[in-house]
Order: C-alpha cells, then structure tokens, then sequence
C-alpha cells in the first residue's frame, strides 16, 4: 500500500461496501467507494524536504515554479487503519486542556479519510521534484495532488476558536526538515 495504490476504503473494505451495495439493507448500500492513486512521495533527508512525483506526472509541474507556494495534500497513511477512521472527536493536539471537538474542526491524521492538506513554500522545480521549505508529514508519505495557493481564491478573513491562537508554529510538530 505505502508505494502502491492508496484505496480510500482500504481493500477488503471496498470489497465489503460492492458487496453491501448489493444488499439494500445494509448500512454502507449508501456509500460510494472509489479509489486514489498517489502521484509521488514526500522525502526527507540531507537537510532537504522534496516531494518527488511519479515520472508520468512531471509534464504537471510545468508553471509550478511560478508560484511562492502550494497545497501538498497526502494521505495520512501512518493512520489508515478501521479504528483510527471510526474516531470523530479529538482534542485538538492531543493536548487535553483543548475542548474535545469533530474532526473536521482540526488538523488531526485521524478521521473517516485520512487526506491531509499543507500550504508549503516552493524552493525550487527540478524535472518531477519539488523542494520544499517543509511540510507536516513522514518521509515516505504518499502525495495525492498538489494545487498551487493563489491569494484570490485562497485567503480570507478567518474566525478561528480561542484553543488556536495556542497552537505551536506551522508545522511545529515536525518541523524537521
């Protein structure tokens, strides 16, 4: 799975949902699956982060260098287990003075999909590498997609809850490169 095809619902998952979509009655006859292919990999090494994509995609990076920053999202794939995706409130952190709160009210890997979403400053372009200034994910973990950050489209004027302004920096917690 770490190199290979990353399934939304994990294999024998996705086999059990096609065989509840059959059964009216059951709980996930509702549900859709489908499944995700990583385009490349996060690495860290040598005091340098990169995200290094599949040869096939590299055509995709054209103009990227253009741009200051990106949205690297990646799967939580340290995470992906049936016990990890049937959490859905967390305190944020891990830090218990934090309110307890759903998952889609925080950064935390756990969830029902375990996607994860970071803005990264571009260091350079080079064939089908990006370098990075850093990022909040393990070496080796699969990237999804990247979407340039455009201000237009990106930035608003944010309401955030008071248990934030307590958070550490950016990517604090693996702030090693």
């Amino acid at each position: 799975m770490k190199h290979g095809s990353v399934t939304l619902l994990g294999s024998a998952a996705l086999l059990g949902l096609f065989v509840a979509a059959a059964k009216s009655d059951h709980p996930l006859a509702s549900q859709r699956g489908f499944a995700a292919f990583p385009i490349g990999t996060v690495k860290k090494g040598e005091g340098r982060t990169t995200i290094v994509l599949d040869k096939k995609y590299q055509a995709g990076l054209s103009c990227v260098d253009d741009f200051s920053h990106i949205h690297v999202l990646y799967w939580f794939d340290r995470n992906d287990r049936p016990e990890k995706r049937s959490i859905l409130q967390v305190h944020p952190r891990g830090e218990k003075s934090n309110p307890l709160c759903g998952v889609f009210a925080t950064r935390a890997p756990v969830r029902p999909n375990p996607i994860a979403l970071s803005l990264c400053k571009v260091v350079a372009v080079h064939e089908n590498v990006v370098e990075i200034d850093r990022i909040d994910a393990f070496d080796d973990t699969p990237v999804l997609d990247i979407k340039p950050y455009m201000h237009s489209m990106d930035a608003a004027e944010a309401r955030q809850p008071e248990w934030v302004s307590h958070e550490p920096e950016p990517n604090h917690h693996f702030s090693h490169r």
